[in-house]
């Protein structure tokens, strides 16, 4: 993987109000969703602050590790779909995905509540997972007649088998953080009470390594782990056009 987007930057207008809130503590940086109404549901301000976020950490030597949250009842119910997904809806998503996986700085995901579609393939881009014990996930996209994002066709393999992935992906049933657990997509699960202190405490362990450290070990396991990220990035989204596009119904 390189570093970089390799896809439209998907940065921001003004924002209207704060779709993504920024707590600094110690060298870590924490990221929150902040549409609660929503369950965090993502729209492309959204998206595009979180990506203008990540990136500027990258740059900012202050930042040494990097918390990804969500506000209110869930971590993320996943792209929001009250209207119609555009091709710049798809951009965002990917765009984020990659910053993620290719940010030099360690990246945790705090997750509670529904984690869902995009907002599942954006925790699995992070290094490190916690997870709430009340954590629901689900990926409803074939359901839906639309494609994974986020690299997921190359993650989620990785992460619990190809058998597995296919099973989560096309049946899109709901599973448990216990489930997560028992597959390797997260690597604690813990109560609710505790996820903040516990997630922000191996925040500040992670801020801790020299960061040429932790730079090299993310950046060689990712290498030989998701030696073909990138290629998945761009093939989900040329699915994703193409599905977009199909009106035989034959494939719908």
């Amino acid at each position: 993987m390189q570093a970089g987007i390799g896809l439209a930057a998907c940065y921001p207008s003004p924002m209207t109000d704060q779709k993504l809130l920024l707590v600094r503590d110690a060298g870590v940086l924490t990221l929150i969703l902040n549409r609660p109404a929503k369950l965090n549901a993502i729209d492309n301000e959204l998206a595009a602050s979180l990506q203008r976020a990540l990136d500027s950490a990258a740059h900012d030597a202050s930042v040494r590790a990097i918390r990804i949250q969500g506000n209110g009842r869930a971590f993320c119910a996943g792209r929001d779909v009250s209207e119609a997904p555009t091709d710049k809806d798809l951009e965002c998503v990917q765009a984020v995905a990659k910053s993620i996986v290719t940010n030099p700085k360690p990246v945790v995901a705090a997750v509670h509540g529904w984690t869902v579609g995009a907002g599942f393939e954006w925790m699995l881009n992070a290094d490190i997972v916690y997870a709430s014990e009340d954590t629901r996930f689900k990926l409803p996209e074939a359901a839906l007649g639309v494609f994974v994002t986020g690299g997921l066709v190359a993650t989620l393999p990785a992460a619990i088998g190809l058998t597995r992935a296919k099973a989560l992906m096309l049946l899109g049933e709901e599973f448990s953080a216990g489930q997560a657990a028992d597959w390797g997509l997260v690597y604690r699960v813990l109560p609710g009470q505790e996820l903040d202190a516990v997630s922000l405490a191996a925040c500040h362990r992670l801020a801790d390594l020299r960061p040429l450290v932790a730079m090299q070990f993310k950046r060689v396991l990712n290498r030989f782990g998701l030696e073909r990220f990138d290629e998945a990035v761009e093939e989900e989204s040329q699915v994703q056009r193409m599905l977009g596009r199909s009106t035989s119904p034959y494939q719908t």
